[in-house]
């Protein structure tokens, strides 16, 4: 697939997730009408946040706050609570959007903010509260102890 066309595909999980949160009443507030709910993007492990720029853009073009949160790359662990501190000092609805890694972290970031009102995952894995990716894999040629059981070796000369 084509850059334009993932910027495309993820423009419209996106619209659509902030258009469910946009709807959906909140707990202990009255929504405003014509309130749009804060975006807020998780690049994966292999970018940064520039890999967002045209899903950004598209979608303050069309009224919405945008935030592009960096991961240290620390580990799930780390980046979690450090996306989950940033996301308490929101006020409003959050569309919470993970590429890839940052599925992992959306996950355990979102976990007690009342406000965050949708998870999209974007080409990432939907792990619960706490699960690994290696637990999601089970099963996968990379979860094997001894690769020679799935894969093909090849000798290399002088190597």
């Amino acid at each position: 697939m084509n850059t334009k066309a993932k910027i495309a595909v993820a423009s419209a999980a996106v619209a659509g997730a902030v258009g469910l949160a946009a709807a959906a009443p909140s707990a202990g507030a009255s929504p405003v009408p014509g309130d749009k709910p804060t975006v807020v993007l998780v690049h994966g492990a292999w970018a940064d946040g520039s890999s967002w720029a045209g899903v950004t853009a598209r979608l303050q073009d069309e009224g919405y706050t945008v935030d592009v949160v960096p991961d240290t790359l620390r580990g799930v662990a780390t980046d979690s609570a450090n996306l989950h501190a940033f996301l308490e000092t929101i006020t409003g609805p959050i569309v919470l959007v993970g590429h890839s890694y940052g599925g992992m972290v959306i996950s355990n970031a979102a976990v007690g903010v009342t406000n965050v009102k949708s998870l999209v995952y974007v080409d990432a894995f939907i792990p619960d509260e706490g699960e690994s990716a290696g637990q999601l894999s089970t099963g996968s040629a990379l979860a094997v102890k001894d690769p020679s059981t799935v894969f093909n070796t090849v000798s290399i000369p002088n190597g």
